[in-house]
């Protein structure tokens, strides 16, 4: 129990630390605190965590993989203008795969004929704005892109749509905390993504590095919350209190 509480010290001291280097633009070195800090991460919920489930640890495993990978690419020999970024196709790959893991971790334990049947309007409602911010966004960067980039750019971008689409229909349906801790931790992701979108193809503001590397950060903080409740069930969003006649 002691090395538990150590860890998770030294996980919120790397969490700080990461903003820090990235905001101040030691990129290699961010990438390394943010993998160790991954690492660390994936071991606690392995080791500690009493209710494990195999697609949230497979979704730690393989984001802290993709950034081992995008750790290498820093200490590589640069890319040349005409060669193919290898590891930035594998790292934002294994990146999708692992929100896939998250997505079908939220959805593995869902009623879909009834959630249909009663959120008829608010999933069509989330499908109709989902193409339209995956579209927007990505459109943003597409002078930057090269047709392969911008396909895998506009496939990250949807995944993490419906990531943030399968939570809140989630929480809807749940209406308990381990569905808003997950709800939450998704927000912060989907702001983290825009965020560096427009950081690296936008507006060069080192500002920017800051609130998503917080936003990542923070995202990995109430996913790893959620991960140590469990899910209450389906529960009404509101209880009607009728004043007792005397």
């Amino acid at each position: 129990m002691l090395l538990n509480k150590i860890l998770k010290v030294l996980l919120l001291l790397l969490g700080g630390v990461f903003v820090i280097l990235q905001g101040f633009g030691y990129e290699v070195e961010g990438a390394a605190a943010s993998t160790f800090m991954l690492v660390i991460l994936t071991f606690i919920y392995y080791k500690w965590t009493q209710n494990k489930t195999k697609y949230f640890f497979w979704f730690l495993a393989t984001f802290t993989f993709g950034h081992i990978v995008s750790l290498f690419s820093w200490l590589m020999p640069e890319i040349k203008e005409h060669q193919i970024n290898v590891y930035y196709y594998v790292s934002n790959l294994l990146s999708i795969l692992a929100y896939l893991f998250l997505i079908v971790r939220v959805l593995v334990e869902l009623n879909f004929k009834k959630i249909v049947t009663e959120l008829t309007i608010p999933i069509i409602i989330l499908v109709v704005l989902d193409v339209f911010c995956v579209v927007l966004v990505t459109d943003t960067a597409k002078n930057a892109l090269t047709n392969y980039e911008y396909t895998l750019e506009f496939f990250y971008n949807t995944v993490i749509m419906v990531l943030l689409s399968s939570t809140l229909i989630n929480y809807m349906y749940r209406n308990d905390s381990k569905s808003m801790l997950l709800l939450v931790g998704s927000m912060c992701i989907v702001f983290s993504e825009i965020i560096q979108l427009a950081y690296y193809y936008i507006l060069d503001d080192s500002n920017l590095v800051f609130i998503y590397s917080f936003f990542l950060v923070l995202a990995f903080v109430f996913f790893y919350l959620q991960s140590q409740v469990a899910f209450t069930g389906p529960e009404p969003a509101y209880v009607d209190e009728y004043l007792e006649e005397v």
